[in-house]
This record gives structure tokens, sequence and C-alpha cells, in this order.
């Protein structure tokens, strides 16, 4: 069996921004049944001072696989330094629009990417990457630590949530 860069990137990317669509459902629901919670106080939620809120790790989601993509088919990736959106409805309206573009991705086209000269660059730092090790030793830890994230901050503020939740729809051998 042959694995190739889009087996090894874009399916698991797909399960993850779909899982965390779910978890944006689940705390629309938990601010609509909770006493004093609003979503606000979800979107600007953080784990420690230091970090920025659930809207920053929600985008990023999106920003490190889509914007990553994007980011090697122009050669160049930049973080998106934009305020993230505000509500919970305008994060998930970001995830699904991720979704639907990363489902129309041939293996064909990231595959080809493969040996592909890329740069990270931010501010003055620039750092050359060939688009597959950009891809799965940058944006790909970044993904999951954001998606991970995520989850935690809204598991820390109360919204039901199980490891379940965070997987998604794992792909599982049919028949």
């Amino acid at each position: 069996m042959t694995f190739s860069l889009y087996d090894a990137i874009i399916p698991g990317n797909q399960q993850i921004v779909g899982a965390v669509i779910g978890l944006i459902e689940k705390a629309e629901a938990h601010c609509a049944e909770t006493d004093g919670c609003t979503e606000e106080d979800l979107v600007q939620a953080k784990l420690a001072e230091d970090m920025l809120p659930l809207a920053f790790q929600v985008k990023w989601v999106t920003t490190h696989s889509m914007g990553a993509i994007e980011g090697v088919r122009q050669g160049k990736f930049s973080p998106d330094v934009a305020p993230p959106p505000a509500t919970l409805a305008d994060l998930k309206s970001g995830l699904a629009r991720t979704r639907d573009e990363l489902a129309a991705l041939t293996a064909a086209e990231v595959n080809g990417f493969v040996g592909k000269d890329m740069v990270f660059a931010f501010n003055e730092m620039e750092i050359p990457f060939t688009a597959e090790n950009f891809l799965l030793s940058f944006s790909q830890p970044n993904f999951y630590f954001h998606a991970t994230t995520a989850y935690d901050i809204l598991r820390h503020r109360g919204v039901k949530l199980g490891k379940r939740d965070f997987l998604g729809q794992m792909r599982v051998k049919a028949g």
C-alpha cells in the first residue's frame, strides 16, 4: 500500500475540522441551556492568562489546515494575525468553509506539493521548508494543538464533552 502526503494530511484534517464543528455546536447548546453562560464568555475563554482565547484556537484550526495548503500553493505561509470571528456562529461558518475546501482538494494536487520549496515568514523571520516538511512538521502539529486547546477550553468551561467529541467521525474499515 502506498501512503501519500494527501493521505497523511487531508483525511485527518477533515475529521478534526468536523469534530471542532461539533464542539462549537455543543458550546452553542451549552450557552442556551446554562444560566450565566454567554457566548462571549466562551468565545473569549482561555485556559491560562498568557494563552489566546477559544476564538483564536478555532481560527487557527482553519489556518493550519486549509490556510497551510494555500501557503504551499503560494510558496509562502504567514500567520493570519487578523482578529478572529467574534461569535460561535461565525467560528462554525469558517470551519464549515474549511471543511468544504478540504473536500474539494484532490490527491493529485496535494501529492504534487512534494519537494516544492516554500517559506514560513513572520515579521523579519523566514524559515525555509519543503512543502511536505512544512505540512507535516509545522502545520500539522499546530493544527492538532489548536483543536485540542479549543476542546480543553470548552471542557474546562463546563461544556459536556468527551473524547469521542474530539475524535469526530473516524474512518473505520467498511464491510
